[in-house]
């Protein structure tokens, strides 16, 4: 198995760890609520941090509507934004992220149009992935196609990590295709929901990474040859003796925003680059926007170091091919 589909499994696993902590900007609360999270948990409600009360979405009309069944708790407070998601499963970006992968591998190549039909039926199908929160980007597109929109230009400016949850999946599936080709798929790709210039320059330092790393080049090396304008190894090597509250939730945010978001997960991946399990641990325990995070994170300490057994056994993934989940 490629070590960039090792790296898939491995961002997966990094979303599933962070899910029930996901977006606890107050750590004490996060280890009050759940510990030490080192193995999959189930969300619980209430979510003290939670402001999905602030958060609006209607549909324009029936056909776009990507609530349904959860739109009755927005607007409430305290509600879990994954609050019906079972211990290992995955958040909706990365739900997608399985569903992109599997469709790639069984159509032998990617399309654009091809996916967004897939990405539109998944969106509007009742119970496929019982998410309360969708983010941002869905809500735009959707918003954008009911107004008949066609499907190729309803993505929006959004500047938000969570771009990121799918290129592992996407890399993995084009193993084997040129380096610039895989490029070019990807930016293609992201651009579809985030026409970002921060989150298309993130999305592609994070292929050059994984391609690097499929390579053999040491996980060290690939950030300072291919990330080192998003963060100075000379400064993450004085840092890494310091609390990693210290340095992601002070010297970076723990929030969403691409500017913050992307060196903060580079950094994580530099500190803990030989040992998987501490870095997807810590990158759960300085909460924020983790589960996204993990996208990078897990992946590159996935392709460096392998998945852990119980992790990827743990796993409520099973749309990826059962071969795929060994290391």
């Amino acid at each position: 198995m490629t070590r960039s589909v090792v790296a898939f499994v491995g961002s997966l696993v990094a979303d599933a760890l962070a899910m029930p902590v996901h977006w606890y900007y107050d750590r004490e609360a996060l280890r009050r609520d759940y510990g030490l999270v080192e193995g999959y948990q189930a969300p619980r409600n209430p979510h003290p941090g939670s402001i999905l009360w602030r958060s609006r979405y209607e549909a324009p009309n029936e056909a776009c509507d990507i609530l349904r069944e959860q739109a009755q708790w927005w607007g409430q407070r305290d509600i879990h934004y994954h609050q019906f998601l079972l211990a290992g499963e995955n958040t909706l970006n990365f739900r997608l992220a399985t569903a992109l992968f599997q469709q790639v591998q069984e159509a032998g190549g990617y399309d654009p149009a091809r996916w967004l039909d897939h990405y539109v039926t998944l969106m509007l199908q009742p119970g496929w992935h019982r998410d309360t929160y969708v983010e941002e980007y869905h809500r735009g597109f959707f918003q954008r196609y009911a107004r008949g929109t066609p499907p190729l230009d309803c993505g929006i400016s959004d500047e938000h990590i969570g771009g990121l949850a799918q290129v592992p999946a996407l890399v993995a599936a084009l193993t084997g295709e040129p380096h610039e080709q895989v490029r070019r798929v990807v930016q293609s790709h992201v651009a579809l929901t985030h026409r970002h210039e921060g989150v298309l320059k993130a999305a592609d330092t994070l292929v050059r990474l994984l391609l690097a790393l499929e390579a053999g080049v040491p996980l060290r090396e690939a950030i300072r040859t291919e990330a080192a304008d998003w963060l100075s190894p000379t400064k993450a090597e004085k840092w890494q003796s310091q609390p990693d509250e210290v340095i992601v939730g002070q010297r970076y945010s723990t929030a969403c925003y691409i500017a913050e978001a992307m060196p903060a997960s580079l950094y994580l991946a530099w500190k803990y680059h030989d040992d998987v399990m501490a870095g997807i641990i810590a990158n759960t325990m300085v909460g924020g926007d983790n589960c996204h995070r993990g996208a990078v994170v897990g992946s590159l300490l996935a392709a460096a170091n392998g998945v852990p057994e119980p992790w990827r056994q743990g796993l409520q993934a099973r749309m990826v091919p059962q071969a795929t989940v060994g290391a």
